[in-house]
């Protein structure tokens, strides 16, 4: 495979900013603008590989929704230790999925992993001792997000585990504020431009809606997680972890 190259997407000024697709040009360049976009990308990614040790059971289902290249279904694929498991990824984007692919096949690996091209809300999840929603249940539709979070706990083993990474938005105005603000710090510092970042900031406004904390834990609450915590934050992006009685 070919290195990944440098996003420079929203580097020249466009005259209508669309929006945002996870379309073969941002495949292309998604390795390189995920980790100067996201801060903590890489630990949470290391994260989830270790808690696959830790909670995938033997003759269980592992889920990675919305799967993208599959970094995720690789690092829970290098530390699963449990026999007998199927790691599941599954992504809307025909672009990512065909990558994603390549990404798994050129790593060996004991877990056998399928990976579909389709929507997340209408895949079944059956018995699954481990599932992760990282960084995708924020391009989900507002009010179809209660119905997916019911339907993984409902598809959980008891003592299962759903990992949620998203963006959020703070409550309060000054601390969101403050937190975008230190965001687009973080940004500027790896090299992206006022233009890049105002731009980007446009053709996410459609697609991607934030919900807060609270808003997330509420949600989890009602579906029926006993055991809810958040375990990373930096600036405005979380990771929280959620385990079924």
């Amino acid at each position: 495979m070919s290195p990944p190259k440098t996003d420079v997407i929203f580097s020249s000024k466009h005259s209508q900013v669309k929006d945002f697709t996870f379309d073969a040009q941002v495949v292309e360049v998604f390795p390189d603008m995920i980790s100067r976009s996201v801060p903590g990308y890489n630990t949470i990614i290391d994260t989830i590989g270790r808690l696959s040790q830790r909670f995938v059971t033997d003759n269980s289902n592992v889920y990675d929704l919305g799967c993208s290249l599959g970094a995720a279904t690789l690092a829970m694929r290098q530390r699963i230790t449990a026999k007998n498991c199927k790691l599941i990824g599954i992504d809307n984007s025909p672009a990512m999925v065909e990558r994603c692919k390549m990404h798994i096949n050129a790593f060996k690996g004991i877990t056998p992993v399928e990976i579909i091209e389709g929507n997340m809300q209408d895949l079944n999840i059956e018995n699954a001792s481990m599932v992760v929603l990282n960084f995708t249940l924020q391009f989900i539709e507002p009010e179809h997000r209660q119905s997916l979070i019911n339907k993984i706990e409902q598809g959980l083993k008891p003592g299962g585990l759903l990992l949620i990474s998203e963006k959020i938005s703070d409550s309060d105005e000054v601390c969101r504020d403050l937190l975008t603000d230190l965001h687009h710090d973080f940004k500027r510092a790896n090299g992206y431009s006022e233009l890049e970042i105002a731009q980007k900031r446009t053709a996410l406004e459609n697609v991607m809606r934030t919900d807060t904390l609270e808003t997330h834990k509420k949600r989890l609450s009602q579906a029926g997680f006993a055991h809810v915590s958040p375990w990373f934050q930096c600036f405005n992006f979380f990771s929280l972890i959620a385990i079924k009685a």
